[in-house]
């Protein structure tokens, strides 16, 4: 271990929406840690779920991360392990380097593999789950531009439609005008798709649009 710069801080400090990104991905039921590597104080930095281990913030490295620290793979292979109260647990330790190539922290993922699959899967759910169909997502894994496009449109499309505070003869303009906060007439080819899918010309979305920069100026 090394003493840690104030760079070697601010890299960590960084990490710390990482553990808090990845505790609220995978539930309660899976701790997530960031080890300071600093030679004055090796300690937890930030923890996620520390209830499966006792642990809180300034909690010392554990023996088990300085071996893994050790043994040259910065992302190790996943182990078993055991919690004080003896709750059997799948970990992970990864190894944080700063661009000097020097490991100045571990991030540390433990899993509860006791807790019951029920409680695992329901952890790891939105508290509000919308009914879904095999058509709609509130979010589409698009595998280029055009469908991202076509995606964005159809879903801007349905809200506006289904908007009765949007009169009939306004709700064309007002898909242009939501597509265009999103940004995609930024992109390639977007002004003729748009056109062909809400059924108007390409000079109307240039005039919706030009209205639109208009009645809101940059700056």
């Amino acid at each position: 271990m090394i003493e840690l710069t104030q760079s070697d801080f601010d890299i960590l400090e960084a990490m710390k929406n990482v553990v808090d990104g990845i505790a609220a991905m995978y539930g309660e039921h899976t701790e997530v840690l960031l080890h300071s590597l600093d030679v004055r104080d090796a300690s937890i930095i930030r923890i996620a779920n520390g209830h499966i281990t006792g642990r809180t913030v300034g909690a010392p490295i554990t023996n088990l991360a300085l071996l893994k620290l050790s043994d040259g793979h910065d992302v190790s292979d996943s182990y078993l392990t055991k919690s004080p109260d003896g709750k059997a647990l799948r970990s992970i330790t990864t190894v944080i380097r700063n661009p000097k190539n020097e490991a100045i922290g571990l991030l540390c993922i433990n899993s509860n593999i006791d807790a019951s699959f029920q409680s695992v899967i329901r952890s790891m759910l939105p508290e509000v789950i919308p009914v879904l169909d095999s058509h709609s997502s509130p979010e589409t894994f698009a595998r280029n531009n055009e469908e991202m496009m076509q995606s964005s449109i159809e879903g801007i499309r349905e809200k506006v439609a289904s908007d009765p505070a949007i009169s009939a003869s306004k709700k064309s303009r007002e898909i242009v005008s939501r597509l265009h906060e999103l940004g995609v007439f930024d992109l390639k080819d977007s002004i003729p798709m748009v056109a062909s899918k809400l059924d108007i010309s390409i000079h109307t979305v240039y005039r919706y649009l030009r209205e639109i920069k208009s009645s809101h100026p940059e700056g």
